[in-house]
C-alpha cells in the first residue's frame, strides 16, 4: 500500500502536497473507482481535522447563520447518494506537451479523474434552513489547507454561483463508496459540485459563505483561469467541465499482436451535458467506427466505453473523439488548445501501440 492508502501503482507527481494519478488501466476496470484508485490533488499539507471537534459555520449574507456538528449536519438535514466523476482542470496536461512545454504545472496524464458514491445532504438545503438572501449572488467555500503556491499563501477558498449552489446536485459529503471520507479525499466533509472542475469540490470544509461577489480568494481570482490573451486583463475563469474523452487500454506505448484487441476508455460531458456518441479511428482519423457506449451512473458521472479494433501490424495510433448532448465535439489538434496553465486538454485523446 502506497501513501494516503493508495495503490503501490499510482503516479504520483509530488509528496508534499500529494498529489497523484491511478495507472490508466486501474480506471477501466470497474464504473466507481476504488478509493485506493481515486485521484488526489492538493494545492498544501493535508490537514487533520478531528471529527468530534469539526464544526461547518454558515454565514454571510443569510438569515439564521448557523454552525453544525457532523452528527448535526446528518440528523438535521435528509441524506442523499449520487455517483460522481470529479475531474482535475489539468487533466491530460501532457497531452499539450507534444505542442511544447507546459513549465511549473503537473504533467496530469488521463487519469486525473475518478468517479465515487458520495453521500451527504444537499447544500440546497443547508442554504434553505439557514435563510439564504435574496441579495446572494455567489456561496463560498472555505478550508484550512494553507498553500505555499498562493500569493500570499493562504488557506483555500472558492466559489459558485448561487444558482448553482442551490441545484439539488450540490452535496456537502460526509462518505465516499459507503465508507466515512477519508483524510485525503476531505474528512470529515466537503463539497461535491458534479460536472465542474475539481477545484471547485472544496475538501476538509469548514464554513460556507453566501456573498454578493464571487469569491476574491488566489485560487479563483488568480489560479484555475485560462491564462490572459490579447485584451483579455485577467482570463477566462474555470467552473463547468468541457466534454472530454480518454483511451484507458490499451495503455500508451503497449506492445500487442496482431488481430482483434479491446479498446476502453471513458467520455464526460460536463454540467446538464450527457455524451451522445464515441467514435475511434486506427488511419489518422480518415474512418471512424462508433463504440459501445455505457449509460452513465448519474447525471454526474462519466460514460465509459469500449469496441474490438483489428490491429494490423507495425506501429498503430489509436484515436477517440465523442459528441455531447448538445452536438458540441471535441477539437481536433493539441495546439489548438495550448496553453501556458495547461488546463482544458480535450482535443482528441491519442494512444500508440506497437503491434506484431
Amino acid at each position: 500500500m502506497g501513501m494516503w492508502g493508495k495503490r503501490d501503482d499510482m503516479v504520483v507527481h509530488g509528496r508534499e502536497p500529494f498529489n497523484a494519478e491511478p495507472p490508466v488501466a486501474a480506471l477501466a476496470g470497474e464504473a466507481v473507482t476504488p478509493v485506493d484508485a481515486f485521484y488526489s490533488r492538493n494545492h498544501g499539507p493535508v490537514p487533520r481535522l478531528d471529527p468530534a471537534g469539526w464544526r461547518l459555520t454558515v454565514d454571510g449574507l443569510v438569515a439564521r447563520p448557523l454552525r453544525l456538528t457532523l452528527d448535526a449536519l446528518r440528523s438535521r438535514f435528509d441524506a442523499t447518494e449520487a455517483t460522481v466523476t470529479l475531474q482535475c482542470a489539468g487533466n491530460r496536461r501532457t497531452d499539450l506537451t507534444s505542442v511544447r512545454a507546459v513549465p511549473g504545472e503537473t504533467p496530469w496524464g488521463p487519469g486525473a479523474l475518478s468517479t465515487a458514491r458520495f453521500r451527504g445532504a444537499r447544500l440546497a438545503d443547508v442554504l434553505d434552513r439557514a435563510g439564504i438572501a435574496p441579495d446572494a449572488a455567489h456561496v463560498a467555500f472555505h478550508a484550512p489547507d494553507v498553500s505555499a503556491s498562493a500569493d500570499p499563501p493562504q488557506p483555500y477558498e472558492v466559489s459558485v454561483p448561487r444558482d448553482r449552489a442551490l441545484a439539488p446536485d450540490v452535496l456537502l459529503a460526509w462518505a465516499m463508496n459507503g465508507a466515512p471520507l477519508p483524510p485525503v479525499h476531505g474528512a470529515p466533509l466537503r463539497v461535491v459540485v458534479p460536472g465542474w472542475i475539481g477545484a471547485r469540490s472544496v475538501k476538509w470544509l469548514t464554513r460556507v459563505t453566501a456573498r454578493t461577489t464571487p469569491s476574491d480568494g488566489y485560487f479563483q481570482a488568480t489560479a484555475y483561469r485560462l491564462p490572459p490573451a490579447g485584451g483579455d486583463p485577467e482570463g477566462v475563469a474555470l467552473g463547468p467541465l468541457p466534454l472530454n474523452c480518454a483511451v484507458l487500454t490499451p495503455a500508451d506505448g503497449a506492445v500487442l499482436p496482431s488481430g482483434p484487441a479491446e479498446v476502453t476508455g471513458y467520455a464526460l460531458a460536463g454540467e446538464g451535458r450527457t455524451v451522445a456518441r464515441v467514435e475511434v479511428s486506427l488511419d489518422g482519423g480518415r474512418a471512424w467506427s462508433r463504440v459501445a457506449l455505457e449509460e452513465p451512473a448519474g447525471p454526474g458521472a462519466w460514460q465509459r466505453w469500449r469496441t474490438t479494433l483489428g490491429l494490423p501490424a507495425g506501429d498503430v495510433h489509436v484515436l477517440a473523439r465523442a459528441w455531447d448532448s448538445t452536438g458540441a465535439g471535441m477539437p481536433e489538434s493539441p495546439a489548438s488548445v495550448w496553453n501556458p496553465k495547461g488546463y482544458v486538454t480535450n482535443s482528441w485523446p491519442r494512444v500508440r501501440l506497437h503491434v506484431r
